[in-house]
């Protein structure tokens, strides 16, 4: 592995015959030699290549070795370069301290001995590969924890979302139980009243009139067990693709007027009731069904939760798009809850005030935008809420 590992190795020195010299001795397969006359040619060498070794001649004209060795010191790309000097002084002690004090790790000294060039270029450059492979394998070893930190991070946010999905499941569970067992309750009670009274032969409860009642209220009880168990089916088909939505030429100011008249009685046993204004035309493809649902949904959140105050629908025309606008007067949603109100199984709560699965306007959300419109909310908290639909216009 570690001859691999590419070694470059810099010659420096005036004189042609000693360049030629020092290549002779320290030339081999496993390291690319490089050489360079002058100071200034090797400093740029040296910003160019990444050098396991220099071997400087100390007299050179112009910048000495010294002087280079300095230069080079200074300067972050080549200062953890070694530098071997070659000098034809004796083994005096002040020179070598001022070659060590320049940044030199050796010294070569004239006559050169071939064993000596040899063996100390050959640890120096084996040096430079091991701490190559050493960086090598400390960059993978940091890829790896970079890696396995992601890995972590990803475990913990899955798990999050898992805890996340576990008490959603928990809420709606307790939700859906008892939001199904609401109507469910009545409708027992209202058939455990009435056998009683025929095991009683209280025929006189069954007047044309009372049966009407009883009608009403049954058909009301049977409408909210359908809704929800509709709810539930629809975020089934939105998380499985499966949710169908056929769009056909309709005119959405006229399809509001439907459902403002289907919900008038509704509004009016409540003492509320609907104020309907379609300006002009509101041409549209849509799916008359699902764009009913998202209407009716809207205009029974507002009942819900407008205070017995009056709703007002308006159905206009802005260029390109149809806008269907429910206003309540209610207590309004703060900007922090505007975005969750809809996500899954969330509801408003204020005052006690919390009914249904939490699931109307998620799935309404869908629907719209399965038409290529969108869902806007305005709202400020004691000033009630504004739901806008925006569907494309139908040219």
């Amino acid at each position: 592995m570690l001859r691999k590992i590419e070694a470059k190795v810099l010659i420096v020195d005036d004189l042609p015959e000693n360049l030629l010299a020092l290549r002779s001795l320290i030339q081999s397969d496993d390291r690319t030699l490089f050489q360079a006359s002058s100071a200034d040619e090797a400093l740029s060498l040296m910003l160019e290549h990444e050098f396991a070794l220099a071997i400087l001649d100390v007299k050179m004209p112009g910048m000495n070795g010294f002087e280079l060795a300095e230069l080079m010191r200074g300067t972050e790309k080549t200062r953890h370069i070694p530098i071997i000097f070659v000098s034809a002084v004796g083994r005096d002690m002040d020179y070598a301290f001022k070659g060590y004090e320049s940044g030199a790790v050796d010294f070569l000294h004239k006559p050169l001995s071939p064993f000596e060039v040899r063996s100390k270029v050959s640890m120096f450059v084996e040096l430079y590969r091991h701490r190559k492979a050493l960086s090598q394998q400390l960059e993978v070893l940091e890829a790896a924890r970079r890696e396995q930190e992601a890995l972590l991070t990803e475990l913990r946010e899955t798990q999050a979302e898992l805890q996340k999905a576990v008490q959603m499941r928990d809420s709606f569970m307790s939700i859906a139980s008892h939001e199904l067992r609401t109507p469910l309750n009545g409708l027992i009670l209202d058939v455990q009243l009435r056998k009683l009274r025929l095991e009683q032969g209280r025929t006189d409860a069954f007047t044309p009139d009372k049966l009407h009642e009883m009608i009403a209220r049954d058909e009301r009880q049977i409408r909210s067990l359908s809704r929800l168990i509709d709810d539930m089916l629809d975020v089934s088909r939105i998380r499985t693709g499966k949710l169908s939505v056929i769009p056909q030429p309709g005119d959405l100011g006229v399809l509001a007027g439907n459902v403002v008249e289907g919900l008038a009685a509704q509004f009016a046993s409540q003492g509320n009731h609907i104020d309907l204004q379609v300006d002009g035309p509101a041409p549209v493809m849509m799916d008359e069904f699902r764009i009913e649902q998202v209407l009716a949904n809207l205009l029974t959140n507002a009942l819900r939760y407008g205070g017995g105050k009056p709703v007002l629908v308006r159905v206009s025309s802005e260029g390109e798009t149809v806008r269907a606008e429910v206003r309540d007067q209610g207590m309004g949603i703060s900007e922090a809850d505007q975005r969750r109100v809809f996500e899954q199984f969330e509801r408003v709560c204020d005052a006690g005030v919390a009914q249904g699965l939490g699931l109307g306007l998620f799935i309404s959300e869908q629907i719209v935008q399965a038409h290529g419109g969108r869902i806007e909310l305005s709202s400020r908290l004691g000033e009630g809420s504004c739901f806008s639909v925006l569907l494309p216009r139908r040219v």
